[in-house]
């Protein structure tokens, strides 16, 4: 399987979620390491450009695709499994501790979860703790320019 995640350049050396336990995010706490993909560019795309504007349109980032293996653990998740509103702004604590737990239990490599930019798709959060995680690899690196259209 391929996953895509869109990044400043200066955070596509590795993948480690390190990024994502600074603040936390929809599903992880601060300080709970987590890598979040996406099934598609499109989507890596929209999980990007919903938290930015015409006056902050980046220059620098870079589409990741990464090679996961058919053998490494997953726990997919659809909207039925998920909290009342989970997928409303601001993001519920009870978001978070669904991710939390994924990576707490340590069970499974990664977690499908339906995303709430792109209602269908499925974003992938990536476990850097699992054993399984030495099997995924970063396999390109291409610059990404956004088409302003998008903003406007």
């Amino acid at each position: 399987m391929q996953v895509f995640r869109l990044s400043r350049d200066k955070h596509t050396k590795e993948l480690n979620g390190k990024g994502a336990a600074l603040k936390g995010a929809r599903w992880n706490s601060a300080g709970v390491e987590v890598i979040y993909t996406a099934s598609n560019r499109s989507l890596a795309m929209a999980e990007v450009a919903v938290h930015l504007t015409l006056a902050t349109l980046p220059i620098n980032y870079l589409m990741l695709t990464i090679h996961i293996p058919d053998s490494v653990s997953i726990l997919k998740l659809t909207p039925t499994d998920l909290p009342h509103k989970w997928n409303t702004f601001p993001y519920l604590s009870a978001n978070q501790k669904i991710g939390d737990q994924f990576i707490r239990e340590n069970k499974f490599c990664l977690l499908q979860i339906p995303s709430v930019v792109t209602k269908g798709d499925y974003n992938f959060l990536i476990n850097p703790r699992h054993p399984q995680f030495s099997k995924i690899k970063i396999i390109e690196k291409e610059k990404f320019p956004f088409d302003t259209r998008i903003f406007h």
